[in-house]
């Protein structure tokens, strides 16, 4: 059985519905927010940071994206990812990564953004760049998503309910909305998807 590390409004929603999809069971330990975390934890996440999947085999894997390609790929039955040897497989890889790299550093960058400056008025920089990273991202992928229905392949993916979710993390969501509409009409075709709507009543990653 997996054993999932999380917590409400964080980068575990994209796990729990990979899980879920997957009909894979799960022991799921919800961790607080604490600038003292339990030692056994940083054991396993050195940064503190959720969500962080232990297999059944008993190893530890944290990153978001790498958890949902590795869960796509052990669970092919759920169609979480374009099979290995489709077309749409290099997408999937490419939006995953970029997501992961470009867009979900940024939305840290804005959301603790004195971590990133050792300047106490320094903050506000910060997080005004990462707004501007945040929405070149997302621009990308309104290209990326004209003209389609989903963001890789014919069929949702993991890559949709991961942009859904950073999108959830936009800071000024009106603006999101109307500005990039592609992403917009992704977000919500899957807020009504029955799943993400069970989340949500944990998450809250939009009014319900």
């Amino acid at each position: 059985m997996y054993k999932l590390y999380t917590r409400p409004g964080s980068g575990g929603f994209v796990v729990e519905a990979a899980l879920a999809l997957a009909n894979a069971p799960f022991e799921q330990i919800d961790v607080p927010k604490t600038d003292r975390p339990d030692p056994a934890f940083l054991d396993i996440s050195p940064l503190n940071q959720v969500p962080v999947l232990t297999l059944p085999d008993g190893r530890s894997m944290t990153e978001s994206a790498a958890i949902c390609i590795l869960l796509a790929e052990r669970h092919p039955e759920a169609g979480l990812a374009p099979a290995a040897g489709a077309p749409a497989r290099a997408e999937f890889l490419r939006w995953m990564a970029f997501m992961s790299s470009a867009l979900y550093p940024a939305v840290l960058r804005f959301y603790y953004a004195n971590r990133y400056t050792s300047d106490p008025d320094g903050t506000k920089a910060v997080k005004q760049a990462a707004i501007a990273e945040m929405d070149l991202g997302f621009a990308v992928l309104e290209t990326a998503l004209e003209g389609r229905d989903w963001l890789v392949g014919e069929t949702m993916s993991l890559a949709d309910i991961y942009l859904v979710m950073l999108i959830a993390w936009h800071p000024d969501i009106d603006k999101a909305r109307t500005t990039w509409p592609n992403v917009e009409r992704l977000r919500a075709r899957l807020r009504d998807h029955k799943l993400m709507k069970e989340l949500n009543t944990t998450h809250e990653m939009w009014p319900i």
